[in-house]
This record gives C-alpha cells, sequence and structure tokens, in this order.
C-alpha cells in the first residue's frame, strides 16, 4: 500500500495580487525534469518577475526561478529556463481569448505539490493596476488590519 504524501509547499508570488487585479484563475501541470521537482520539493523556487506567454497554441512560463539541486551532477537543469504548462485545450483556447484584449497578461500565482506529489502551478488572468487601485489596496488592507484590533480588545 502506497502511502499519501504530506508535502506542504506553497511558494507563493505575493507582488502579483499587488501589482495585478486577479480576474479568472487555471491550475496548470507544469513539465518538469528531475532535479527541478526535487529542488520544488525542498521548496527551492520563486515565482519572482515571472509571467506567462502563449506561443503556437501553448502556454509556457518565462523567468521562473528553480534553484539547482546540490546532488544533481551533470544532469543539472538550468536555473531559469523556459517551462512548458499543461492545460486542456478549452482553457487554453479561453486564455488566448481573453489575453488578446488589450491590458490583459497571463500571471503565476502559485506553485504548489499536490497530493499525488505532482508540481502545479496556478496561473491567473490578470489586469494591471494603476498606482490609485494599489494605493486603494492598502488602505482597504490598513483599514482591516485596524477593525481586527478594534475586535479583538
Amino acid at each position: 500500500m502506497k502511502e499519501k504524501i504530506s508535502n506542504n509547499i506553497q511558494i507563493k508570488n505575493k507582488r502579483a495580487t499587488f501589482d495585478y487585479e486577479l480576474l479568472d484563475t487555471f491550475t496548470a501541470g507544469i513539465v518538469l525534469t528531475g532535479t527541478e521537482i526535487k529542488s520544488i520539493r525542498l521548496g527551492k523556487a520563486s515565482l519572482v518577475d515571472t509571467f506567462c506567454i502563449v506561443e503556437k497554441g501553448e502556454l509556457w512560463v518565462k523567468n521562473m526561478y528553480i534553484a539547482e539541486y546540490f546532488y544533481g551532477t551533470y544532469n543539472n537543469h538550468n536555473a531559469r529556463r523556459d517551462r512548458k504548462l499543461l492545460l486542456t485545450k478549452k482553457e487554453l483556447r479561453k486564455i488566448e481569448g481573453t489575453i488578446r484584449a488589450k491590458g490583459f497578461t497571463i500571471v503565476p500565482t502559485r506553485l504548489f505539490i499536490n497530493e499525488k506529489g505532482l508540481a502545479k502551478l496556478v496561473i491567473a488572468i490578470a489586469r494591471g493596476k494603476k498606482e490609485y487601485d494599489k494605493r486603494d489596496s492598502i488602505r482597504e488592507r490598513d483599514d482591516r488590519r485596524e477593525m481586527d484590533r478594534a475586535f479583538k480588545r
């Protein structure tokens, strides 16, 4: 009997919610090599400055950092290589149709290991926020924090 893999790897892109208004989310699989998945399981990955593009009907994540595996030899991977994302054709068509409109982009928000031990990337269709939208977000967050403090007293 196989035991369930209990892996609580949650790598988040905190900057994405600050810089973008997230409209729709999708969970995609990632095509990885052996040393890449081992580094992710150790939590050695980052989604800072990461973005997605659609090329020839395929979705690619660019600039995603996965540290080289410490025990990897000549088989080790390039830390910032382009990685293919796996989605259904229906999801790809929906994403492609949405991002054709001006101002929309695809932003990775979270990288995690699911219950089967596979790496998954949550991506979101997003619209960039203006400077005043960011100030509103900061104000709302501060107001929420103040209300929580007042409520706890």
